[in-house]
């Protein structure tokens, strides 16, 4: 009887415990909540659309953008690229005997997972790939707003429709064998001038493919763009594996009266991606503060982010501050109706604020080393068209003047990273969404509070 009673007893206690386990997706404050207090919905919350920081673009190995998109919203987004190539496996390369000829050389560009935001449909794109003039230097951090020069003549240009989610079949050069079809991922081949190409490797000294930085400092590597005047329909922006990228040589070896075959790739070694935007008319008005429709534009690929105030704070209780304990607070961030089609809404937002010397940090609630953290929100309810964070801790200290806010900022984040709370510009991801700033939007941005009289 005591055994039966004690795993009653577990049991009980085990079905209380998951059923108080929430998902960030779960968060939110409504009628059935078992929090006791007044429940005060404050709509005088202001976010004002800013620019985001520059970011530091080196080696955005696993997602690099190269972009052209007219967002009929926001406005123009282009990203290129600059790239290094390396001597294959990065070691000291001998060239194979006999003559060499150069049937082809493809410039391989694999797409990253949900490689592309955009138009697909509507739109084709021109690439074209040029000789880099400047060196890029590895041990050097670049920002989004470096431009490398470039030799202006084309050495590969390809017109093309994005395909991110297509795989292709091409002929696999099998070294004294016979050729065969293989399927590969989802990428771009661009073609190359073969004359060209062969003098960067095969026609190389043994010296120049003697040692991979010897063979960097001379050829600088390339830089590839969208072509703005021939790419038609809205465009898009596109992302690439430049981990697995590479510049491909087909070759025929004659060795005697021997002939094959083969294939070789020059992998990429440090890149660095531009990133540029140019913004509409009513963009621009909401950065330089003359806009009067009350809405704020969050824009990945280091594009925008807004700045949140909450003017009121010290006269939002009738009771005084001094006279409420704040037993939760949630700010709400709606999506404006119609702004996530067809180009898809930011599917997770961060908020953060700045310290004394206005670096980046989290909220109290988002700390790991505050006890009252809790789960903190920004993934996008699509059901609701919105976004919910808990800012229990960080509004209690507000109020009783424990903390003072030098900057609290609302921006996209990379949506992949779900195990810590990232605070960082988006680079890799290019989503945006409108939402409602200022009191006049019926859409505003709110802050739930249930507080409880002293």
């Amino acid at each position: 009887m005591k055994f039966y009673k004690l795993g009653l007893l577990t049991l009980l206690i085990s079905l209380f415990i998951l059923n108080s386990c929430k998902t960030q997706d779960g968060i939110g404050l409504d009628p059935t909540n078992e929090i006791k207090g007044s429940l005060l919905t404050n709509n005088n919350v202001v976010a004002a659309t800013a620019y985001e920081d520059s970011i530091i673009t080196n080696n955005l190995s696993t997602r690099a953008p190269l972009a052209y998109f007219k967002d009929p919203e926001f406005g123009t987004t282009e990203a290129n690229i600059a790239a290094v190539l390396s001597l294959p496996g990065n070691v000291a390369y001998t060239l194979p005997t006999g003559t060499i000829t150069v049937d082809s050389a493809v410039l391989v560009l694999p797409y990253a997972s949900n490689g592309f935001y955009g138009d697909s449909l509507a739109s084709r794109f021109k690439i074209d790939v040029r000789r880099l003039d400047e060196r890029i230097t590895p041990s050097k951090s670049y920002y989004n707003t470096k431009h490398f020069a470039t030799i202006n003549s084309i050495i590969g240009t390809k017109t093309f429709s994005a395909r991110a989610h297509d795989s292709l079949y091409i002929t696999n050069l099998v070294k004294g064998g016979r050729d065969t079809l293989i399927k590969v991922k989802p990428q771009v081949r661009v073609p190359l001038d073969p004359e060209y190409m062969y003098s960067v490797f095969f026609g190389a000294s043994p010296a120049l493919l003697g040692n991979n930085a010897v063979f960097q400092n001379t050829f600088k590597g390339l830089a590839f763009s969208i072509d703005k005047a021939q790419t038609t329909g809205p465009g898009g922006n596109m992302f690439f594996r430049l981990d697995s990228a590479a510049v491909t040589y087909y070759y025929r070896r004659t060795d005697g009266t021997t002939i094959d075959t083969s294939s070789i790739s020059l992998p990429f070694g440090t890149n660095v991606t531009e990133i540029k935007h140019t913004y509409s008319a009513k963009v621009q008005a909401a950065l330089d503060g003359t806009s009067t429709d009350g809405l704020v534009y969050l824009q990945g690929l280091a594009g925008l982010r807004a700045k949140i105030s909450f003017p009121n704070l010290q006269t939002l209780f009738a009771e005084g501050n001094k006279n409420v304990i704040i037993n939760r607070a949630e700010l709400v961030v709606s999506l404006k109706p119609g702004t996530g089609i067809p180009y898809a809404p930011a599917k997770r937002l961060t908020l953060y604020k700045y310290d004394i010397a206005h670096q980046r940090i989290t909220l109290q609630d988002a700390s790991q080393t505050d006890p009252r953290a809790s789960v903190f929100g920004g993934n996008y309810d699509a059901a609701k068209g919105e976004y919910h964070f808990i800012v229990t801790a960080f509004l209690q200290d507000l109020i009783a003047g424990k903390t003072v806010d030098y900057g609290t900022y609302l921006a996209p984040v990379d949506p992949t990273i779900t195990t810590a709370i990232d605070v960082n510009p988006a680079a890799s991801y290019s989503e945006r969404s409108i939402v409602g700033g200022k009191e006049a939007s019926p859409y505003n941005i709110k802050l739930n509070i249930i507080y409880t009289k002293l």
